[in-house]
């Protein structure tokens, strides 16, 4: 069916259930970052492939909303769909919850499949609903009911993460995960977050793009774990483990008929921001709630001895690639054809060649020129460019490498670039630096230090419009809670870094039009001297990547900042010169040499 024709038959399916708009946003079941391809029901119906947008049709017209990686991709796919592209954040458009309550009429029913929005965002469409004196109807998914030929549920195998990577064992977890339990006087806790499930049970998948996640949903006790997935997808030797574990197996979707059984003297430790609404809506009303955050947010944020170790691994291979691509892209800018696309794509080849590499951990920014002002960029297909000499290419990627995740961003100087964007680089560096070189009490948050970033852009009277930082997941999400970077106090920025947590350190500069510039280091979160005075932390930079001294300019730096950028630069061929070939080395002496 073309485009119109989904409609068409959307609109049949609607008119029968007596819902007046529906609802499609790009999610599964368990509020997933990226998804797997059964659930891509927003591009079967609107044609947009983009990772991020939702979905909106009434009887006579459809709109769809996306954020401005995607603004030209949209206008292309959309064409002749007779789908309106909404530019979130643009003058005039109004937001998803502002359209609803407009467009529904007295009395009208809001449709959306329960399964793909959070509690929070369908007690949202509840209330928009109830002040048109309409309801809202989430039980089912009528995406699937004209969706003939759509992919089964990921069927992909199931692997154990070795406790030589983990480092802790699942007894050990969820001894751990009970003991908060007992703290908050609950007797059971739901968990329909992967990374959650697949952490506590040192597992991990292949259901979910750039995640190497298992769909999965999961009940704990104080004596078992109940897990709700696919069996087909265990062998028999992970089985037998699980079970050891005291962790019993139910088909993937029975957890909706089950969890309306729950006694009513249970008490549910839940996160209602990480739960999915019709789930929310099954727990009978004489349930008692606890609502806080996943104990196993936290847990696994603080990564052990293990995992650190392995995770300086996965740095230096992925140091090494880097330093690999950057001379290769340097050296063949001139000579050969190489696009946004086509470096990407390179990089993750000299990844492979590191070994133990599963896959990128998330959908790479390959940005040349001005499509570096861009903050959140992706190349397609219709948007990719050729790089060439005269700017700057902007490469935000990641691995995922068995010893851990990384995500990275560097910018390049291709042949000879004009002075204001040296300039603008230096600065980068420079916010960079001064945030990692932090030393700081036990109890400071990202809110705290994002002045240290900051400072160099507030008095050029400058700024940069994202986080400074987020927490990286171990082969999990590698945008993890629950502390981060940036000067607003609230949301991840408010949590107190702690002994064992990596971060980003990923300031940045983007001039519309012309081009954009961030550098992105991982740091991990260490204990420094303890004293009368307190306990002191600092951070550790585990990623080991020049800047590119092509893009410096020293003039506008202080001693102490280049002071930072040589330190940082010895380290950088210190420890990866042994492992480079003679070329590759001597290349890297001259891009780490002191300024």
């Amino acid at each position: 069916m073309t485009i119109p024709e989904k409609l068409q038959a959307l609109r049949a399916v609607m008119k029968a259930n007596g819902i007046d708009i529906y609802v499609v946003p790009t999610a599964d079941f368990h509020q997933s970052e990226y998804v797997g391809e059964h659930f891509k029901a927003r591009a079967y119906i609107t044609g947009f492939t983009g990772s991020a947008g939702t979905a909106v049709i009434t009887l006579d017209e459809a709109g769809l909303w996306t954020d401005g990686r995607y603004f030209l991709q949209a206008d292309k796919q959309l064409e002749g769909t007779t789908i309106t592209l909404r530019k979130m954040g643009e003058p005039g458009v109004p937001t998803i919850p502002e359209y609803l309550a407009e467009a529904l009429p007295s009395g009208g029913t809001l449709g959306v499949d329960g399964r793909v929005i959070s509690v929070n965002t369908g007690d949202e469409y509840e209330k928009i609903a109830a002040d048109k004196g309409g309801k809202i109807q989430y039980h089912q998914d009528l995406i699937d009911q004209i969706w003939t030929d759509r992919p089964e549920l990921s069927r992909e195998p199931v692997f154990a993460l070795g406790i030589e990577y983990a480092g802790e064992t699942t007894e050990s977890k969820l001894t751990r995960i009970r003991e908060e339990m007992k703290k908050n006087h609950a007797d059971k806790h739901v968990l329909t977050t992967l990374d959650d499930i697949c952490w506590t049970l040192n597992i991990r998948g292949n259901d979910v793009e750039f995640f190497p996640l298992v769909l999965s949903y999961a009940v704990i006790t104080m004596d078992s774990m109940e897990l709700y997935i696919d069996e087909s997808k265990l062998d028999d030797e992970l089985k037998a483990s699980l079970s050891k574990d005291g962790v019993h197996l139910h088909p993937y979707n029975d957890i909706y008929e089950d969890i309306k059984k729950l006694d009513a003297d249970t008490t549910l430790l839940l996160d209602k921001v990480r739960l999915n609404y019709a789930l929310y809506k099954n727990i009978p009303e004489q349930v008692t709630i606890v609502d806080v955050q996943n104990p196993e947010i936290l847990f696994k944020a603080l990564k052990n001895e293990t995992e650190i170790e392995n995770i300086r691994k996965a740095q230096i291979k992925d140091s090494i690639a880097h330093v690999r691509f950057m001379k290769w892209v340097k050296e063949n800018v001139n000579k050969q054809e190489i696009t946004e696309i086509s470096a990407s794509d390179k990089l993750d080849e000299f990844r492979a060649e590191m070994g133990n590499f599963l896959r990128p951990s998330f959908d790479p920014i390959s940005a040349y020129g001005e499509h570096g002002a861009i903050v959140h960029y992706s190349s397609t297909p219709e948007t990719n460019i050729q790089v060439k000499e005269g700017s700057l290419l902007l490469m935000d990627t990641g691995a995922g490498f068995y010893e851990g995740s990384t995500d990275v961003t560097r910018t390049y100087a291709l042949g000879e670039i004009p002075q204001y964007m040296k300039d603008d680089f230096t600065l980068v560096a420079i916010s960079n630096l001064c945030l990692a070189d932090a030393r700081f009490k036990e109890g400071i948050s990202g809110a705290n230090l994002d002045y240290l970033a900051r400072r160099p852009f507030w008095e050029r009277n400058m700024d940069f419009n994202h986080g400074t930082g987020h927490g990286v997941g171990y082969l999990l999400n590698v945008h993890e809670g629950p502390a981060g970077f940036h000067w607003r106090t609230r949301g991840n920025s408010i949590c107190p870094f702690q002994k064992g947590m990596v971060i980003t350190d990923e300031p940045g500069i983007y001039i519309e039009g012309s081009h954009g510039i961030r550098l992105e280091n991982e740091v991990l979160v260490c204990e420094g001297e303890k004293n009368e005075y307190g306990q002191f932390m600092h951070f550790e930079i585990i990623t080991l990547i020049p800047f590119d001294l092509d893009a410096i300019n020293p003039d506008i730096m202080t001693e102490p900042e280049k002071k930072l950028l040589n330190q940082y630069h010895a380290k950088v061929y210190e420890t990866l010169a042994p492992h480079l070939t003679e070329e590759e080395a001597e290349w890297l002496k001259k891009y780490t040499r002191e300024i």
